[in-house]
């Protein structure tokens, strides 16, 4: 679940290494980028929802992406009703 200051998004670009475009559950849109600790251990691709922690300066144009949630997650995240995208 998204804990504070983080956010709940879908990926809607990949734009190269480690950097993704994603849509913001609060209407933004974000060059995000993989954590390092995620790199080599999750892929991520077009259309997953991740967990977005926004940047303290540019936090309105930039994050950094903490989880990608599998599709059980997903369903859960529905159904409690964070997930409005």
């Amino acid at each position: 679940m998204p804990g504070p200051g983080q956010l709940l998004g879908i990926v809607e670009q990949m734009l190269g290494y480690d950097r993704l475009k994603v849509k913001c559950t609060d209407g933004h849109e974000r060059m995000c980028r993989i954590r390092g600790k995620m790199k080599r251990r999750v892929w991520i691709k077009q259309g997953d929802i991740v967990l977005v922690a926004p940047w303290d300066f540019q936090s309105d144009v930039r994050g950094d992406i903490l989880w990608r949630y599998s599709e059980s997650q997903v369903n859960i995240l529905r159904k409690k009703g964070y997930l409005n995208l």
